[in-house]
């Protein structure tokens, strides 16, 4: 008998396993039959199984789909029609889970909504008869009793400063000025429900309807304060105003942080569905840095690679020319260091109706307030027979192309005690249903990089638990199934943390070389190690132009020179970087040791190898727009530019490409190859 079930093929098991699915929703949906009369925790429990079942369900379809003939022990008949087949079963049952799983929730939100109205013991109900006894002509509005509710919640709490208080009136009209901002009129009372030091609080409506607040519109009633609820009769002498900015006024929000927790705000809907499907575990959240780095370039590598101006405006603070070595001098900063990512684990595997493009990190510097630095992003690998753990880094032949690199630098010279790195684990997807294109966050986890001394880390690898929600969000965990399930016993608790999402990182410490080539870098900024040379290079040549053969230190006119006028594009554009570092590794062989020690010939070459490679894909029409995440479009790209790298190879430079008929470019803009340093530069940070 076990020389049987040794010889069980992967197909066999898939259908085996698919029969036993069949037969729990079989039973799962006759005990739905009645839901009407069902308890709440009975619909509860009916909806958690309905959860992880169609969860399962999706994992076995995708286990499905990945499996070949060729992995079968012994030949099987019929064996792609069998796998279709199961394939339509699996399907089937996916839909029919997804369609329970709405109705458990609809119902469940119904039986919760009133649950919430209702008193809470029966002598608050007798209490509540006699109140309607006495006052039975007269109706209580949905948000009087809200009111009541919130007046009743303080006095439990007897919390004594403003930072309990949840209901505040409005002291006038206010017009959204931004999408996520939540339009109200005088008089109009709002829930608070989270109040954000930057003065603009997160606030619902009695229509339901949440967004931004400025809470110098805002009034408590000074009984209110006392614990009790203020009456109809006060006039605005007995009103208490909670300005808590000094009578500062509140000026429009230039700052996109919360513009992208804004963004997050009317995604919701989408997220939602997604959760209630069972899709997506309740702690995802829609990718905070992913909005930020869509809202322009502040957040962007190419941003933090032109140099930073002094508050004059007069000179450079990361660009100074060391006239003994004759090129630009190193600047030590007080975080350079390099991290490598390892692995995810534990990583929650999303459900059949959602296609992945993309898994991926994206990681900044943050000090649990602000980011820091550009945002920097590493695509992971994994494979289909463990989709929960996301690997970086894979071993591939040729050039490892940037966006698979785990190996990361970072450079600040942030002062803040605070200042970590912030990891947000990411995919991007495709809703199959409705076509719907976005990006989700799985998890996120900070790293500290200097302890309560002062002192910085160690270095080493750390195993960081993630984090559900967003960075701005306490106390989410990413799939809280993992947890309902844990018993009380040490043993299963640890069994249970082993289980949790976690991200493998390690910090590297510095040799002398390592520290020499990044005190060449900005200040401040997070980018792949295989292209660290190529930026050196750019730093290099920066500053001959602007420091070393500029006649007049005042002359702010632009100067000719494409490499410094589209270089910083190729940060945007990872796969035009790794044709440049194709190109330049191909030239590089070609040199001599004597000339490869020799700092102005290789600029020299850099300068030539640049033209012949990217500077023309930059300008060409047929080169497709880059897209993150879009297989084709990626593919495409890939494609012309390794033709294009071969027909330059073959013809010696670029010269023949560019004047070619067949070879088309856009209109010739004068921005292609003349640098504005003066508009370009980065202003001093405060």
């Amino acid at each position: 008998m076990s020389g049987r079930r040794g010889r069980t093929g992967p197909l066999q098991s898939a259908l085996r396993r698919g029969r036993e699915l069949r037969e729990q929703v079989g039973v799962l949906l006759q005990e739905s039959k009645d839901i009407g009369v069902l308890d709440a925790e009975k619909k509860k429990s009916l909806n958690q199984r309905c959860l992880e079942l169609r969860k399962t369900v999706d994992e076995n379809a995708f286990a499905l789909q990945n499996l070949k003939k060729s992995d079968e022990p012994a030949p099987v008949g019929n064996y792609n029609q069998r796998k279709e087949e199961e394939e339509k079963q699996l399907l089937k049952l996916s839909q029919q889970l997804e369609k329970l799983a709405a109705i458990l929730g609809r119902e469940n939100e119904m039986k919760d909504s009133h649950v919430e109205s209702s008193p809470k013991t029966q002598e608050e109900n007798e209490e509540t008869e006699e109140e309607d006894e006495e006052e039975e002509e007269e109706e209580e509005s949905t948000q009087d009793e809200e009111e009541e509710e919130e007046a009743e919640d303080y006095d439990e709490d007897k919390l004594g400063d403003d930072s309990a208080i949840t209901n505040f009136i409005t002291l006038g009209d206010f017009a959204a000025q931004q999408e996520g901002d939540l339009t109200f009129k005088k008089g109009e009372v709002l829930l608070i429900l989270e109040k954000k030091p930057d003065g603009w609080w997160l606030a619902k409506n009695s229509k339901g309807e949440s967004g931004l607040v400025p809470k110098t519109y805002l009034m408590i009633n000074a009984k209110e304060r006392e614990g009790e609820e203020p009456s109809e009769e006060e006039t605005e002498e007995d009103i208490e105003v909670a300005d808590e900015t000094g009578g500062a006024k509140i000026l429009k929000r230039t700052d996109s942080h919360w513009s992208a927790v804004k963004k997050a705000i009317t995604e919701n809907n989408t997220l939602d569905a997604l959760t209630t499907m069972g899709a997506v575990p309740a702690g995802f959240r829609p990718s905070t840095l992913a909005q930020l780095l869509e809202e322009g370039i502040q957040f962007r590598a190419s941003y933090f690679l032109q140099p930073e101006l002094t508050p004059s405006n007069l000179s450079f603070r990361d660009l100074v020319w060391n006239p003994e070595k004759g090129t630009i001098q190193a600047r030590p900063t007080r975080i350079s260091l390099i991290m490598t990512l390892w692995n995810c684990k534990g990583i929650p595997f999303p459900g059949f109706s959602i296609q992945v493009l993309s898994r991926h990190v994206r990681l900044c510097l943050f000090d649990g307030n602000r980011i820091l630095s550009n945002i920097h992003t590493v695509r992971a690998t994994w494979q289909p027979k463990n989709p929960k753990t996301w690997t970086f880094s894979p071993r591939i032949t040729g050039i490892l192309p940037c966006v698979l690199d785990g190996d990361c630098f970072i450079r600040s010279n942030s002062p803040s005690p605070d200042i970590g790195i912030l990891f947000e684990l990411g995919i991007t997807y495709i809703r199959n249903s409705t076509g719907e294109r976005g990006e989700l966050s799985c998890g996120w986890a900070f790293l500290k990089l200097f302890d309560s001394s002062g002192f910085p880390v160690a270095s080493r690898t750390y195993e960081l638990l993630l984090n559900g929600g967003t960075p701005y969000e306490k106390g989410v965990e990413v799939d809280p199934s993992i947890s309902r399930r844990a018993s009380s016993s040490v043993f299963h608790h640890m069994i249970t943390l082993r289980k949790q999402p976690q991200l493998l990182v390690k910090l590297r410490s510095l040799n002398t070389r390592s520290k020499g080539i990044l005190n060449l870098l900005p200040d401040v900024l997070i980018g792949s190690m295989c292209y660290i040379h190529l930026i050196v290079f750019y730093r290099q040549i920066l500053g001959d132009v602007l420091l070393r053969d500029r006649l007049n230190m005042q002359n702010a006119d632009l100067i000719g020179h494409p490499i410094l006028a589209t270089f910083p594009k190729l940060m945007e554009q990872p796969d035009l970087m790794d044709a440049l570092r194709s190109a330049w590794a191909e030239k590089e062989s070609t040199l001599k040791r004597s000339e490869k020690r020799d700092q102005e010939f290789l600029k020299s070459v850099f300068v030539l190898v640049y033209h012949d490679s990217v500077f023309p894909l930059l300008q060409s029409v047929f080169l497709p727009e880059y897209k993150w995440a879009e297989e084709e479009s990626e593919g495409t790209r890939w494609h012309m530019i390794a033709d294009f790298l071969k027909k330059n190879r073959e013809r010696g430079s670029a010269l023949s490409s560019l004047v070619s008929p067949e070879s088309l470019h856009r209109a010739f803009d004068v921005t292609e190859i003349a640098y504005d340093f003066l508009g370009e530069a980065r202003k001093s940070s405060p």
